[in-house]
């Protein structure tokens, strides 16, 4: 892939008697509010200059989350959004609460032209779907990471 921005995150999963459950998260802030079908994503955000990585996609998860990821990671083929940018991320199996969300906060002005900021939640939700209702619930350009990793899970 050639280089462009690049996000890391991690898709973490969650063995159940009917199958695996996937950890996504929904974004903060009024653009995002009421939307659910594709609009969510799995913990993640832009690779700092020198920073690996993987230890980019846990910085995001322990910000996003409030908690940090621990488990053995599986990377998952990089994937391009339709803006370019570019996602690397890792299939961790962890089973989390993430009813005690602490996501760290994001400032913009808002209303829009208004001279008024405002901080939001980076994240606002998060939940464990099972991989049909993942699927509906993830934005469109990261789902092949979705099933790269039902495909991984598969073969094990």
């Amino acid at each position: 892939m050639a280089p462009g921005p690049v996000s890391a995150g991690v898709l973490a999963w969650r063995a159940r008697p009917e199958g695996p459950q996937f950890l996504l998260v929904h974004p903060g802030g009024p653009y995002w509010r009421g939307k659910d079908e594709a609009a969510w994503s799995i913990p993640k955000g832009l690779v700092e200059p020198d920073e690996a990585d993987w230890d980019a996609a846990r910085r995001e998860f322990l910000e996003e989350l409030g908690q940090p990821i621990d488990g053995e990671p599986v990377e998952l083929p990089p994937c391009r959004l339709p803006s370019g940018k570019i996602v690397r991320a890792w299939l961790v199996e962890a089973d989390l609460d993430v009813t005690g969300l602490k996501s760290n906060a994001f400032e913009m002005e808002w209303p829009p032209r208004s001279g008024r900021w405002a901080a939001f939640p980076e994240v606002d939700k998060a939940a464990w779907f099972a991989a049909g209702e993942a699927r509906a619930r993830l934005h469109k350009g990261q789902r092949p990471l979705l099933e790269a990793a039902l495909a991984k899970l598969a073969g094990r």
